[in-house]
């Protein structure tokens, strides 16, 4: 396992990072135990949580990963072994994460409600990272095509500088160290920055947005800001929501799969999916390689990518993830990746 520094932090994070948003829906208690235990022993020292999580999101089970990560954490004794990340939601309809009904916004009162219920949770008295799960602003992100929240306005938007102020806050109270984004646009990572640099803020460590073979739309403008502002990529969803192993090709619904139970895997069922997807596979199967790992691999091999967003639902699939490091993307490798790419660009946006 390899370790990069997260942005400008001093911290180094491990290349491929544990996310934990089955925890508590498909996965229990105990499994996710079992997966912590061993994405440590490979070497994995970055976690990744939300207080949105489990997904998909409900009511019943909002906060139930924090949970199960707070209550491993409280049993191995090693808090300060990982380094540990986790969101606060932003602009939303759903009225269960705050008090009476409110919906939730980016508002500094907003904010530190959310810190302290996932400090609570998650038994600990600090964040390495926190972040914004996604902008209070209208954006065009999840690949729906339009606005993500098109019935609300962009007038009444929380201003930047009130979001970050409110971070800062927590920052210098030691709940947080450091900050990050999540879902963001090139236009939203240049304000923060901005913002940070002239009213004195904390400075955005990272940025977790998806990126797969899929889904390369990062690589447009956000890859080139990352880099030469040292705001690293947290890559989300390398596996592309499980799609990226062939296993829901042709309207296929293994027993048990996330797609299978609960229907949400419409951002991977666009026109030209399968047809990437066959080719990618069948790139993989002529070098010998593991389909899955090689779209992780991938992933971990962009030099803009600080740490790969890795998860699973068992043990397996998890061995599967970790063991993706073996693998080498070959220069000749990535011509064939690219040239596919080319034929079937961002199917999945």
């Amino acid at each position: 396992m390899q370790y990069r520094k997260l942005g400008r932090t001093g911290l180094k994070v491990s290349e491929l990072c544990l996310g934990t948003m089955t925890f508590g829906q498909q996965n229990t208690e105990a499994e996710g135990h079992a997966q912590l235990d061993m994405a440590l022993e490979h070497g994995v020292n970055f976690i990744d949580t939300a207080e949105l999580y489990s997904i998909p999101p409900r009511a019943e089970t909002q906060g139930s990963t924090e949970r199960i990560v707070g209550s491993w954490l409280k049993a191995r004794g090693n808090r300060e072994k990982v380094i540990l990340a986790s969101k606060v939601v932003g602009r939303s309809q759903n009225d269960w994460f705050r008090p009476d009904g409110e919906k939730p916004r980016l508002t500094p009162a907003q904010i530190r409600y959310a810190i302290e219920g996932s400090l609570k949770r998650l038994n600990t008295d600090y964040l390495d990272l926190y972040q914004l799960h996604w902008p209070d602003r209208v954006v065009n992100i999840f690949g729906e095509g339009g606005t993500t929240f098109r019935t609300l306005s962009d007038a009444d938007e929380v201003p930047i500088a009130e979001t970050l102020g409110a971070l800062g806050e927590l920052v210098k109270e030691g709940k947080v160290r450091h900050v990050g984004l999540s879902n963001e646009t090139a236009w939203g990572v240049s304000e923060f920055l901005r913002v940070s640099r002239e009213e004195k803020q904390p400075r955005i460590a990272s940025i977790q947005n998806a990126y797969n073979l899929l889904n390369r739309t990062y690589e447009i403008g956000l890859a080139e800001m990352g880099l030469r502002e040292d705001v690293g990529l947290l890559a989300y969803s390398p596996l592309a929501q499980g799609y990226l192993t062939g296993k829901y090709l042709d309207g296929a619904r293994p027993p048990g799969a996330r797609t299978t139970l609960f229907n949400r895997g419409q951002r991977y069922e666009k026109p030209g999916v399968d047809d990437a997807i066959r080719a990618y596979q069948a790139l993989a199967k002529e070098s010998g390689l593991d389909f899955a790992q090689m779209a992780i691999a991938f992933v971990t091999s962009r030099p803009f990518v600080t740490s790969n967003i890795i998860g699973a639902t068992t043990l397996e699939q998890l061995e599967t993830a970790l063991t993706s490091i073996k693998v080498e993307i070959t220069p000749e490798l990535e011509e064939k990746i690219n040239a596919i790419h080319q034929l079937n660009a961002n199917p999945a946006p």
